[in-house]
């Protein structure tokens, strides 16, 4: 199975010739157990792609599931990684935008901050600086590496996450570019116990998503 989605995304992974630049650009991370794709969280990419016409977008190949959550997380941090520094390689004026949603959400972390760890797996370090410096924002909805007080935070949670993100990956370099998006109940992204709570995000939130990442692409 890691081999079969290793050759997709290397397969799947664009050749972007210098006139196919886009001026914004979305990779999307679908959550867990949703089919291959944008996921629900394509929403909000369409919401944007509305406000800046030509913007164009693509998803993370990768397993999505949540038994080995440890190996899925990974290999999509690897693939997520490997949209990343292939477009801005190729298109370094282009502006990106990250999201994800649930397993999707840890996925965008991991790649920008630096990540594993979670349940004995091996840490990877974050995309190097000049990749980073293209992320103009990232939207997280339902992660479950929520850490609590963060100036980034969205929502009404009152903890932190299954897995939350450990000192040594620290997103607050990013933090004028986050917005993470978790509500008190959510049984992932704050332990809590109500599942309608992880899958509403999109559905409360995508208009102040829009608004947001519209301030960081304008």
């Amino acid at each position: 199975m890691d081999l079969i989605y290793l050759l997709l995304t290397l397969l799947l992974t664009p050749i972007i010739q210098a006139g196919e630049c886009a001026a914004n650009h979305i990779i999307i991370a679908r959550a867990s157990t949703e089919q291959p794709g944008p996921g629900v969280i394509g929403s909000l990419a369409t919401l944007i792609t509305q406000d800046f016409p030509g913007t164009t977008m693509e998803s993370v190949v990768y397993p999505a599931t949540l038994d080995n959550y440890a190996n899925s997380s990974a290999m999509g941090t690897a693939a997520m990684k490997k949209l990343l520094t292939t477009y801005v390689d190729a298109c370094p004026t282009s502006k990106v935008v990250l999201m994800g949603y649930s397993q999707g959400a840890h996925v965008v972390g991991d790649v920008m901050c630096g990540g594993g760890g979670v349940q004995g797996s091996a840490t990877t370090p974050p995309v190097d600086a000049k990749y980073g410096d293209s992320v103009k924002a990232m939207i997280q909805m339902g992660d479950p590496r929520f850490v609590l007080q963060k100036s980034y935070n969205v929502g009404t949670a009152t903890s932190d996450g299954l897995f939350p993100r450990q000192a040594n990956q620290t997103c607050d370099k990013y933090e004028e570019k986050i917005q993470l998006y978790c509500d008190d109940g959510d049984p992932f992204c704050e332990k809590g116990d109500t599942l309608d709570v992880h899958l509403g995000y999109t559905k409360k939130y995508n208009e102040k998503a829009r608004a947001f990442v519209k301030t960081k692409l304008a």
